[in-house]
């Protein structure tokens, strides 16, 4: 029985990755921390069998997926804010 859950979960996150393709990054990152939560969580899951892991991991990794996505937004609009600012001071 807690096999056949396993499995069904599995292809549920390779089925659910599979429609990545035409997602924003925020979304993609924030689909990859779920699914990475939700494989950790059914891992401790079927150590404990306690299947409420699975949905915390999910909510977890969801949330650092997205937290880690306005990190890089950020990182990048510094970057750009330096790039321009770079190009204006440069000597011609």
């Amino acid at each position: 029985m807690n096999r056949k859950l396993a499995a069904a979960v599995a292809a549920a996150a390779a089925l659910s990755v599979a429609g990545c393709a035409g997602m924003s990054d925020t979304q993609q990152r924030t689909m990859s921390g779920a699914a990475i939560g939700t494989a950790v969580g059914v891992g401790v899951g079927a150590i404990t069998g306690d299947w409420a892991w699975a949905a915390g991991g999910a909510a977890v990794g969801a949330a650092t997926g997205f937290l880690v996505d306005q990190q890089k937004q950020r990182e990048e609009e510094a970057f750009q804010r330096g790039v321009q600012t770079g190009k204006q001071t440069q000597p011609r």
